[in-house]
């Protein structure tokens, strides 16, 4: 034990703890003692200290008003509150000013001993344990990546991938962090390999073995819940990744109990125009070009390319025969967003109500384009918790909130994911080029095969042929498409931002959540 970690025990008895006092010092710590509230308020402005240990009942300014005080001036601190009391109220008022742990008098060496372990050193044994879990599971995961997994068992592979990533977040060992990165990167060049092999037979309507994808999803996920005496809210959060979920969760989970935890495939592209298309039609995007071409624009027509999700959406359920009343809202503001929690009550009349909300989306392409967005998100963890401070202030938590207390359906979900790019890819395209990074469509591509996945017939996919030579390209793994022209400009301008439209199991593996009040 190091003898930086200081303590400060205040007791009106401390004479009588001066074996406990001793005991510590043996032990490496460095001890600060004081016999009143008062004076240890002025002995933690003055020290260095890592842990307060304070008598509930002192002469003067007793335990709990020391307390209060104590954690406006280093509220961070861990107070362990030593007391001879085991009344509740006591208890109540020190566990309502934030005590970290507390200890019943008379207390033994060792209990002192289990307090500081546990409170001083809980990040760094829950670090090591995470370390030594995630290095006896890393064999598996690799044993299974190398092998043939079908599309189930690569939903697994990714959740557990996701799970170490938020384990190891705060892991004090980089060493083993970086290991995680190399390990999901492969796997991910593994999963593209899949994609490629198996995408375009699963869009076949006599294939039996397929994923839930874009355009089954609210078929197979949403429609059955319409049937329930009670409304659904179907919360559309564009651009969410599953790991933005599970960071998400806990606060979701304080007002909804979740139900179902799933994943379902986004189609290609994985960008807003295709796969939400896609989802609010029940259709593939050729498919819905040719029944409704007053409701699709192609990435030539001028136009917002989302604009007809409530007309297809309500195309869709007419299709099934479904005939409710719904409602379809779009969040692309803070000033709508809170417009829309006050609106909430006048929708509970309806049997489904569509949110779409934006910000995710946004967060993305701002950290491309504004440099201090860049610096608060400048790796996945930090991307992660960028997301959660968002949320926890914005009107959709205020959406959870209110429909946590009111007997409905909640399902969130997403049309597509992102991934963090670090890999330029050469392209060259005519003026009729898309400008996506993750994906290309024209007539006029050159590019090396090796480095792609390319769709030449875009009617194997599903998707729209704007000319007679049309073809798709797809970026892989982290790859993102660059033009010779002004080549280390462009590169360097996206470099390390979160793109999507690609194959990873970032943008195609897709959190769909189904929730119910508690």
């Amino acid at each position: 034990m190091t003898d930086k970690i200081c303590i400060l025990w205040a007791d009106d008895e401390i004479d009588l703890l001066k074996p406990h006092v001793m005991f510590l010092t043996a032990k490496g710590y460095n001890v600060i003692t004081t016999n009143s509230g008062g004076e240890a308020l002025e002995l933690v402005k003055s020290n260095d200290v890592d842990i307060i240990f304070l008598d509930e009942q002192m002469p003067g300014l007793s335990g709990i008003e020391t307390l209060i005080q104590m954690k406006n001036i280093v509220p961070n601190i861990p107070v362990v509150m030593i007391t001879k009391s085991e009344e509740e109220s006591i208890m109540e008022d020190a566990i309502g000013s934030k005590i970290s742990d507390y200890l019943i008098k008379p207390v033994n060496p060792n209990q002192i001993l289990l307090c500081l372990k546990k409170n001083l050193e809980t990040k760094r044994l829950q670090s090591e344990k995470a370390s030594y879990s995630y290095q006896q599971e890393f064999r598996k995961i690799s044993m299974d990546v190398s092998g043939r997994l079908n599309f189930e068992e690569w939903i697994e592979v990714y959740k557990k991938l996701v799970y170490w990533e938020l384990e190891l977040g705060k892991s004090q060992d980089p060493g083993i962090i970086e290991i995680l990165k190399m390990q999901k990167n492969e796997a991910n060049q593994q999963f593209c390999k899949y994609i490629e092999r198996n995408y375009t037979d699963w869009l076949k309507p006599l294939t039996n073995e397929k994923p839930i994808q874009s355009h089954t999803i609210l078929k197979e996920k949403v429609f059955p819940l319409l049937k329930d005496d009670k409304p659904t809210f179907l919360l559309v959060v564009d651009n969410l990744r599953y790991d933005q979920w599970k960071t998400l969760q806990p606060k979701i989970e304080e007002y909804l109990r979740v139900e179902n935890d799933e994943l379902y495939y986004s189609i290609l592209p994985s960008v807003t125009q295709y796969a939400r298309n896609s989802l609010f039609a029940g259709l593939l995007p050729s498919e819905i070009e040719k029944k409704y071409p007053q409701l699709w624009l192609n990435e030539d027509e001028e136009g917002t390319k989302n604009q007809f999700e409530p007309d297809l959406i309500n195309e869709y359920l007419r299709r099934f025969g479904i005939d409710i009343k719904t409602s379809y809202y779009k969040v692309l503001n803070m000033n709508f967003g809170r417009k829309l929690v006050d609106n909430l009550p006048n929708l509970m009349t309806n049997k489904l109500n569509v949110i779409v909300y934006n910000f995710v989306d946004m967060l993305s392409h701002a950290r491309t384009e504004m440099d201090i967005i860049r610096e608060l998100a400048d790796d996945e963890s930090a991307y992660r918790s960028l997301t959660l401070s968002w949320f926890e202030h914005s009107p959709l938590f205020d959406i959870i909130k209110f429909l946590g207390e009111k007997n409905v359906n909640v399902v969130i979900t997403t049309d597509h994911g992102s991934i963090k790019v670090n890999n330029p890819i050469k392209v060259k395209g005519d003026k009729t080029t898309n400008t996506n990074l993750r994906f290309k469509i024209g007539k006029m591509l050159d590019y090396n095969p090796k480095d792609v996945f390319e769709i030449r017939n875009p009617q194997d996919a599903y998707l729209p042929k704007l000319n007679v030579s049309s073809s798709y390209i797809f970026s892989r793994s982290n790859d993102f498409f660059a033009y010779p022209n002004n080549y280390n400009y462009y590169v360097s301008y996206y470099l390390n931002t979160f793109q999507h439209g690609g194959i990873s199991m970032e943008e195609l593996l897709i959190p769909i959540i189904t929730l119910k009040n508690k």
